[in-house]
């Protein structure tokens, strides 16, 4: 008999506090086929019975949700094995501004652009009776850590996180009856930090929104006999200085133990905010775990991995005695490798109170391998805590070869360190910004490695904020104008239309193309209005002319070529989302053409590089005639170059398919497999266990790079990750049905490999591939998730069968005629 598992509204489980009023509900079936289903609210929803197998996404459509409500929702299946059902809930945030009766404060003293201040407490002590049930809601311009009774109120950091801040914050909300007191005196205590609203982003100095954090705290007390008794932040409470001298998220925090709380005078009333404030909505950053120093040289602690987060120390001080903490990603012959941090300072300040000291910082996080902590006391105990946005991990990937089992190891880290609610660049020097050409071209390999859908929605949103007016998309989202130019060019702008498009593919849930359906329109049509001819053109236009095929190896692709593929790819997909969204497409379709027509004109017979070639086949824009050349022209090249790749961040993650696609396996695999520099595996080889941002970031014979941009923790070359899931492995998505409803099972092994095998977390439950070649054997173990299908393709060498697989493992088997 089957059973259900795995009720989610808006993709949470039992959420607390959603803004959304139509929010969408799902469950996992453990096994067969679902042929109907029925939800049944008690607020007085009833779907009745409804023929079919959706169970995921399914909107809510009952009568209109209230603030606060809590609504708990019934939904029984039944299958081809059996019928099931299963209960859970929802509570709703606070949907109205007139919820709102907490004000926004804040404390006396403002830094600025060159000077910070000590971070302000703000407290409020009240007692409380007679209570039931206790909520709060909390947000500020900055970050805040907020306290009752001296305890946490939540594990989750850096809140509210990042968002143009002149548009919306996000507030956040916490179940805290266990923490107050009834019948006795409590304190309301909150702790703001500079974080993204007035410390410094990118290559900005502080205070670029504002000059002081602001709180907004509202303490909602229900009592047992019904009554609502609300605390909310105003004038009544006290500003204090406490233990934190100064902090920002760049250059690191100084904390003294020894310092109590000194009072500084009343809060202060805020201006009105006059962005929105909407409800949490996405993973909150949290810590995912804790790692222990592989090694110790003198004051020098190695953790082995290259992460992002925090030290935490533990020592017993006399009193007065401080610890300088300085990271590094590398050491430059044994000696602290920093200069490619730039102007962001990375360091802390932990001065010893007496006696045992348990201290880590609160407002700033580093990236990082190497801890330096200069004046460490005899004993003390480091440890560091790696911080990432709390997304589960669903994909994983396994093979013969060890090296690319470490590839995918430091594709994982990458993400992990650069998805702290902004898909960043790095996150260690001065920039740390949500780049939109890396999250593009990184965009599914993400959605493979995790469960990241509300993750990308959000930052769909970014996007649809950074959007000027006349419809251009800036180079980074959220925009603080670190940039200093309005539209980011080809492949980077291109990301308001990607990837929403991709989180659509990998989870069918079409809302975020309806969110986001007016930002992608209005970015095609300036390019349609903007462009030549058909050609997207830069000269004269602010003299910006994009990144271009972005740290390639020396083989510059004129950046029409690049524009003006791209230009017809999102006209393409933005055709294909008016179509899902039930529209007709022609309109864009037929620009579509016209681009790719004006393509062949002017660039068909002149595609000289890898990337140029590689954009051409992809997005088909080459007559076939013209296609066979194109890839014979992309493996002349790559030969030329003694089995080396020349691409950069654009043309990168499509080379291996185009190869794929094009007959060319063998050299697809070459590639992959490739040690020496420019590859995938020749960080690897250098004991690298992140992503580089370049492809030599450090050598043998020169050393390391050009300080200016040296990241050792970069995710866009991690692109190929997807590659391996696909087709090393064999997990792919059914080019006409979305989000793994129906998907298609296909490896192509390669290269020697004797084994791959991979998984995948869906929506509706382990999907696997597992092969082996033995003894003159193919061995192919399968998993398909309840209530999906599957299309298995055997390799051509093993004969190259399909077959069409229901629910269950599948293990199959036929002889392997080819060598590897």
């Amino acid at each position: 008999m089957p059973t259900l598992s795995r009720l989610r509204c808006e993709y949470q489980t039992e959420p607390l506090g959603l803004g959304e009023t139509s929010p969408r509900l799902s469950w996992e079936l453990s096994e067969g086929t679902q042929t109907a289903y029925r939800i049944q609210t008690d607020n007085g929803w009833d779907t009745g019975r409804v023929e079919g197998d959706q169970s995921v996404a399914v909107v809510y459509a009952g009568p209109a949700l209230q603030s606060r409500q809590r609504v708990t929702w019934t939904v029984t299946v039944w299958s081809d094995t059996g019928e099931a059902t299963a209960s859970s809930s929802w509570e709703m945030g606070l949907l109205s501004p007139e919820d709102w009766t907490a004000k926004w404060i804040e404390g006396p003293l403002a830094g600025g652009p060159y000077s910070k201040v000590p971070a302000a407490v703000f407290i409020r002590e009240f007692d409380a009776d007679d209570v039931a049930s206790v909520r709060l809601y909390v947000t500020a311009l900055g970050i805040v850590d907020f306290r009752i009774n001296g305890e946490r109120t939540t594990d989750a950091e850096l809140l509210p996180g990042w968002t143009d801040y002149d548009k919306r914050v996000r507030y956040s909300i916490h179940d805290v009856t266990g923490l107050l007191k009834s019948g006795g005196r409590n304190v309301l205590e909150a702790t703001l930090g500079s974080g993204w609203y007035g410390g410094k982003i990118g290559w900005r100095e502080r205070a670029f929104y504002g000059d002081r954090p602001r709180l907004l705290a509202q303490l909602e007390i229900t009592t047992k006999s019904g009554e609502r008794v609300v605390v909310g932040s105003d004038e009544s409470w006290v500003a204090y200085v406490g233990p934190t001298l100064h902090e920002d998220l760049l250059d690191g925090e100084a904390i003294d133990a020894r310092r109590g709380l000194t009072p500084i005078g009343p809060a202060t009333l805020s201006p009105a905010y006059e962005g929105e404030l909407v409800a949490w909505n996405s993973p909150p950053i949290r810590p995912v775990r804790v790692l222990q120093p592989k090694s110790r040289e003198k004051n020098v602690f190695d953790f082995g991995q290259n992460l992002v987060g925090r030290v935490r120390i533990r020592a017993k001080g006399k009193g007065g005695e401080t610890v300088t903490l300085r990271v590094a990603e590398r050491l430059d012959e044994g000696k602290m490798y920093t200069a490619n941090y730039r102007k962001a300072q990375s360091t802390d300040y932990f001065t010893l109170a007496e006696g045992e000291n348990d201290l880590t910082t609160r407002f700033t996080f580093h990236g990082f391998q190497y801890a330096e902590l200069q004046g460490l006391p005899e004993g003390a105990e480091v440890e560091a805590v790696v911080l990432s946005s709390d997304l589960e991990p669903t994909g994983s990937f396994a093979c013969s070869e060890p090296l690319l089992n470490q590839l995918w190891h430091n594709i994982e880290w990458g993400w992990r360190g650069n998805s702290l609610d902004v898909p960043t660049d790095c996150p260690q020097r001065d920039e740390r910004l949500g780049w939109t050409g890396d999250a593009q071209v990184f965009v599914r390999t993400s959605m493979f490695l995790s469960d990241a859908q509300t993750f990308w929605e959000k930052y769909s949103t970014d996007l649809a904020d950074s959007q000027k007016e006349d419809g251009r998309i800036p180079p980074v989202a959220p925009d603080p104008g670190a940039t200093f130019v309005h539209d980011g060019g080809p492949a980077w702008s291109d990301a308001v239309v990607i990837c929403p498009w991709t989180v659509y593919r990998c989870t069918g849930d079409a809302r975020i193309l309806e969110w986001n359906y007016d930002s992608m329109r209005r970015w095609v049509d300036w390019l349609a209005s903007s462009s030549r001819d058909g050609i997207r053109v830069y000269e004269g236009y602010d003299k910006w002319r994009g990144f271009g095929d972005w740290l390639n190896t020396q083989a510059e692709t004129p950046h029409e070529i690049i524009g003006t593929a791209f230009y017809s790819h999102v006209a393409r997909l933005l055709a294909k989302i008016e179509r899902v969204l039930g529209q007709s497409g022609e309109g864009y379709d037929q620009l579509a053409d016209e681009v790719r027509a004006a393509f062949v004109r002017e660039f068909a017979g002149g595609l000289e590089t890898q990337t140029a070639n590689t954009l051409a086949l992809h997005f088909d824009l080459l007559p076939e005639e013209r296609r066979a050349k194109a890839v014979e022209a992309i493996v002349a090249d790559i030969e030329a170059r003694n089995d080396h790749l020349s691409t950069g961040f654009v043309g990168t993650p499509y080379l291996p398919y185009v190869l794929t696609n094009g007959g060319r396996l063998d050299v697809a695999y070459r590639l992959l497999l490739q040690k020496s520099w420019p590859s995938y595996l020749y960080a690897v080889t250098q004991g690298a266990t992140t992503i580089w941002e370049r492809w030599d970031g450090w050598t043998e014979d020169k050393g390391f790079q050009d300080v200016g941009m040296n990241s050792f923790n970069h995710y866009a070359y991690g692109a190929i990750g997807d590659w391996m899931a696909s087709v090393v492995a064999g997990i792919d998505l059914d080019p006409e049905v979305s989000g793994y409803k129906r998907s298609l099972l296909q490896p192509r092994p390669g290269g020697g490999l004797s084994h791959a095998e991979a998984s995948l977390k869906t929506a509706y439950g382990r999907l696997a591939s597992s092969w082996r070649i033995e003894g003159g054997k193919f061995e192919w173990t399968v998993e398909v998730p309840p209530n999906t299908t599957a299309r298995a393709t055997m390799p051509p060498e093993a004969g190259g069968e399909s077959r069409e697989l229901g629910p269950g493992i599948h293990k199959l088997s036929t002889d392997w005629t080819s060598g590897f």
